[in-house]
This record gives C-alpha cells, sequence and structure tokens, in this order.
C-alpha cells in the first residue's frame, strides 16, 4: 500500500512539472529566444562498484558500467531505461565467530545486469529556470527495477570449505541465476562541452533484498555506484530564434537644386523727358545759328536713349498774319527742325512725330514767343 502511495505521489510530481515546464522558452542578453524541444538521449557510462559489506574497502570493489536511454520531456522531467551491471562482491575481513576462533578473511565475487527505470528531475533548471546555455546542470533521479546475478561459483567454493554456512552468515547462499527487485537513487552532475554532449559524472545508491550477497544480515543488501560518461542528445533540445534586426532607414541623398532665380520684376528704363524750344523771326522758318544748338542737344539726347521718340510741333503768334499764313508758317517751322534732326544728325525718321499747330495754340503768354517750333523727346 505505502508503495502504490510513493509512486501515485511520484506520478503526479511528474505530471505537474511536466505541464509547468513544457513550453518554456528562454531570452539571452542579445535578444535570442529559445524555446524548449522534446528530445531523446543517450547514456554511456563505466566506473566502479562500491558493495557494502564486512570485508576490505579496497576487496568490495569492483567494475561497473551502465547504459540508458532516455526523453526529456520537458526542461525538469525525464525518464531514462537503463541497465547497470557488471560485478558485485561479498566477503569477511578477519571474521570471528568468538574469540579464540582463527580470523577469517575472503571475498568473492558474482555477476549481475540490473534493468530498470529512472525518473529523472533537473533540480538547475526546477529553481534557476530552463537556460540552454547553461554549462552546469544538476539532476536527481529515483528509481527501480530487477537485479539479475548469476554466477555466484566464489561463494559457494568458499561455503564447500566451512565447516557450517550458519556459523559465517552463509545462510542465504544461492545458486543458478537469482532476480530481485531493486530500488535505487542518484545524482547526475552533467558538463556541457557543445550542443549535443555533456560529460556525466553520476553517483548512485542501490537497495536489494538481504539475500543479493549470500549472507544473512537481517537488513537490505545496498551497493553503490560511481560512473562518468556521456550524454548525448538525439536530436534538437531547442530551437532558437534571432531577434529580427530592423534596417536602418536610408538616409535619402540630398541631391543640390539649384534654385531658379526668381523673376526680377522687368525694370522699364525711364527715358527722362527733354524739350527745348526752337525760336524764330518773324514770317521766317530758317533756324538761326544760336537756335541750333537745341537741336543738337535733342538729338543727343536720342542717340542716348535708343528707344526714345521725338515730337516735333510747330506754331506761329497770333499777333501777325491771318490764319493761312500762320497755319503754312508753323508747318514749315517744324518741318526745318525735322530735317534738321534727320539730314544733320541722323535720326531714323520712325522715331520722330511731326505737327504744327499754326496760331490757333498759343503755347506762351508772350506774342513773340510762339514763333517757335517746341521738341519734346522720351
Amino acid at each position: 500500500m505505502n508503495r502504490t502511495k510513493f509512486f501515485l505521489a511520484l506520478a503526479m510530481l511528474t505530471m505537474s512539472s511536466t505541464a509547468a515546464m513544457a513550453q518554456a522558452t528562454y531570452t539571452d542578453k542579445d535578444g535570442n529566444e529559445y524555446t524548449f524541444k522534446k528530445h531523446a538521449f543517450l547514456n554511456l557510462q563505466g566506473g566502479a562498484q562500491y558493495t557494502l559489506g564486512e570485508a576490505k574497502f579496497g576487496d568490495l570493489i569492483s567494475p561497473n558500467v551502465q547504459v540508458g536511454i532516455g526523453y526529456q520531456f520537458s526542461p525538469v522531467f525525464a525518464m531514462r531505461l537503463q541497465a547497470n551491471g557488471w560485478q558485485s562482491k561479498g566477503g569477511w575481513a578477519a571474521y570471528r565467530e568468538k574469540v579464540g576462533d582463527t580470523p577469517f578473511s575472503a571475498d568473492y565475487k558474482f555477476n549481475y545486469v540490473a534493468p530498470g527505470l529512472d525518473f529523472m528531475f533537473n533540480l538547475s533548471n526546477l529553481f534557476c529556470g530552463w537556460n540552454p546555455n547553461r554549462v552546469f546542470n544538476v539532476s536527481a533521479f529515483l528509481g527501480g527495477g530487477a537485479n539479475i546475478a548469476w554466477k555466484n561459483d566464489e561463494a559457494n567454493d568458499i561455503a564447500k570449505t566451512l565447516e557450517s554456512l550458519d556459523k559465517y552468515n552463509l545462510e542465504y547462499l544461492w545458486y543458478g541465476t537469482k532476480v530481485r527487485p531493486f530500488g535505487r537513487a542518484g545524482i547526475d552532475l552533467e558538463f556541457k562541452v557543445s550542443k549535443a554532449v555533456s560529460i556525466m559524472l553520476e553517483g548512485n545508491a542501490n537497495i536489494t533484498t538481504d539475500k543479493y550477497n549470500s549472507k544473512k544480515a537481517g537488513n537490505a543488501d545496498w551497493y553503490f555506484n560511481a560512473l562518468a560518461g556521456l550524454r548525448i542528445n538525439l536530436g534538437k533540445s531547442h530551437t532558437k530564434t534571432e531577434p529580427v534586426k530592423e534596417e536602418p532607414a536610408p538616409i535619402p541623398v540630398q541631391e543640390y537644386v539649384k534654385p531658379e532665380p526668381k523673376p526680377q520684376p522687368k525694370v522699364e528704363k525711364k527715358v527722362e523727358e527733354i524739350r527745348r524750344d526752337v525760336f524764330f523771326v518773324i514770317n521766317s522758318n530758317k533756324i538761326t545759328e544760336n537756335e541750333e544748338s537745341k537741336i543738337k542737344e535733342v538729338a543727343d539726347f536720342l542717340n542716348a536713349n535708343p528707344e526714345a521718340k521725338v515730337v516735333v510741333t510747330g506754331y506761329a503768334d497770333a499777333g501777325t498774319g491771318n490764319d493761312r499764313i500762320n497755319d503754312a508758317i508753323s508747318a514749315k517751322r517744324a518741318s526745318a527742325v525735322v530735317k534738321a534732326l534727320k539730314e544733320k544728325y541722323g535720326i531714323d525718321e520712325a522715331r520722330i512725330t511731326e505737327d504744327s499747330k499754326g496760331a490757333h495754340v498759343q503755347p506762351f503768354a508772350e506774342n513773340d514767343k510762339n514763333r517757335v517750333s517746341i521738341m519734346v523727346a522720351k
């Protein structure tokens, strides 16, 4: 009944730890995300065994090997089918039944193999969290199975030399092959050397019936194994997702764009206006020498300002003559000035406007000054 309760409790612990850690993830300092992946593994180990007994410690040491294949259900929990075996020993060290007897020393060995099932718990992941990059891990395990022992010939040969088997506690001397249940517990130390391989150090204690080493002690028999070897993961134990690195936004190429010149307001060259009055004597259209210089000034202005034009208007005074005479003389006076501009100073005819007002318009208040041709250039 007690065994049933134990295994039920063990199964519940197993299922709860598996469920709690089935989807374990880990993110390292570089942002890489790791996700645990269920996987199988293989154990290959060798070492030594000490079988608890009355002989000297060194006389009870024997070789030992262990092979196991397991499955890691979660970062914490795994199950392992294993077979441990080679030799176990028993014996006596200066044994006396009573004072005065001759000391008796002897040891013997026999072969065995003990297949079994282990329930394994990774204590590092349980208490410190799963980290696939951790180098050192500690695991504990509980298990049991069947111990199959044979070739107990040395113990039987010694028994033939003894007066009484009871006297030397060989009350459980056995022959042939014996199968007995065993239970065990142990610790694994794992040193990771690559993603798939770890160096494994293991110590385990095994308990079986009092009949194991042929000697009656009134209590269970024990043997202890110290092993070293390899754990090899069969398949990936995790997946790794690297962070998405955002590419820096391309720096825009700033092409030089020559600014378009702002349209400058068209500045029209302002031509200054020039006016010159060429006066004539009564009833004459002849240009006097004194008035000639005025025509030259207008001609110089026109040459300096190619866009300028000139209007030449002839007049007559209203105080003399009549309209017919005055109209004719004013026209002649305008023509005389225009002729001088064209022929003497080379002014293009297209730039000259010729007009006459007779005596109908009097530009001056003084009568004699209205005998004039007025030049306005602009």
